[in-house]
């Protein structure tokens, strides 16, 4: 029913052409629309049938028709969609009822669901982010088993779910920073607008979707390999939810200009004394440095580590083995 709104399909071209021409003939709509009449006949029998368009009389002995106002036939359309995809949620609700209760035996209870298939592992992290809505919050620990491709095709999917307005707020373990592949894709991602903080050793490697799925991955305990727990909405989900915002609050901000080389002898002295409390003038006396030069390497150090102050910068600074 879509295709009367394209100005490309038969459906769309007829309806257009009605629109702008009300009680358009048979024969000067077919001429508009650049179809035969017995095709623009056979599609406003169609439309009439979907209340998109109606006949108003005759003139000559052919009938006239006139074009259903655009916002009552949009109104109809997004109608239809929406008992559309309530139909369909019910649909996926009964199948996934059957499908956890035909895999019971397997280790699915309740909101707990295990999943050790490597493939399947790959299929949920994918499904993840392609069905957030409004925000995907992860925490991400080593190992970083991810080769480089597989980063980029996660890169290109975040890039489109961050375009399609979904928040990404994502912790990093501290020693992100210093991993050959895992490293550049931090970086990459922040500057396209993640929002990203770290932590010394966050507990868990977890990833939450909306308010419908978190999903915690585990080292196998009897063979190798992960394990991945899904957690639907329940108590244990909300523990989850809670768990993260909390390790959200003691992470340290991080920005894309934070990453990159290690300090040099004068950033890491100047660091030093800003993490022990100096102001910028007693660096200044400390180092023999003017207090311009002083100050404007303390902005670039503060913009560079994502920090909002001096103690955070101090603490950013140590997380990263720069002082």
């Amino acid at each position: 029913m879509h295709d009367v709104l394209d100005p490309a399909s038969d459906r769309g071209r007829v309806y257009r052409s009605l629109v702008g021409h009300p009680g358009e003939p048979l024969g000067r709509l077919a001429a508009r629309s650049g179809l035969s009449e017995s095709a623009v006949t056979a599609v406003l029998e169609e439309l009439a049938t979907e209340n998109i368009v109606m006949a108003t009389g005759s003139a000559a002995g052919e009938a006239l028709w006139e074009a259903l106002p655009p916002t009552q036939v949009v109104e109809v359309l997004l109608q239809r969609d929406a008992a559309l995809r309530a139909t369909l949620r019910r649909a996926g609700t009964e199948l996934e009822q059957l499908y956890r209760f035909a895999r019971r035996e397997a280790g699915h209870y309740g909101a707990l669901e295990v999943v050790e298939d490597p493939v399947r592992l790959l299929m949920i992290s994918r499904q993840l982010q392609l069905a957030a809505r409004q925000e995907l919050r992860v925490i991400d620990v080593p190992p970083y088993s991810g080769t480089p491709d597989h980063y980029l095709e996660q890169e290109a999917i975040q890039r489109e779910r961050m375009a399609a307005g979904v928040v990404y707020r994502t912790i990093y373990h501290g020693t992100a920073f210093a991993d050959p592949v895992a490293g550049p894709n931090m970086a990459r991602m922040i500057d396209a607008g993640e929002q990203a903080r770290a932590l010394d050793d966050p507990p868990i490697k977890l990833a939450i979707r909306d308010a419908d799925l978190a999903v915690v991955t585990v080292v196998a305990d009897d063979h190798p390999g992960l394990v991945s727990l899904l957690v639907r909405p329940s108590g244990l989900f909300q523990t989850l939810s809670k768990v993260f915002e909390s390790l959200w609050k003691l992470a340290v901000p991080v920005s894309a200009a934070g990453i990159g080389p290690q300090l040099d002898t004068r950033d890491r002295q100047i660091l030093t004394l800003m993490a022990s409390g100096a102001t910028d003038d007693a660096i200044a006396r400390r180092l023999g440095l003017g207090r311009r030069t002083v100050v404007r390497r303390v902005s670039a150090l503060l913009t560079r580590l994502g920090a909002t102050t001096r103690f955070q910068a101090g603490v950013q600074a140590a997380r990263r083995g720069w002082l």
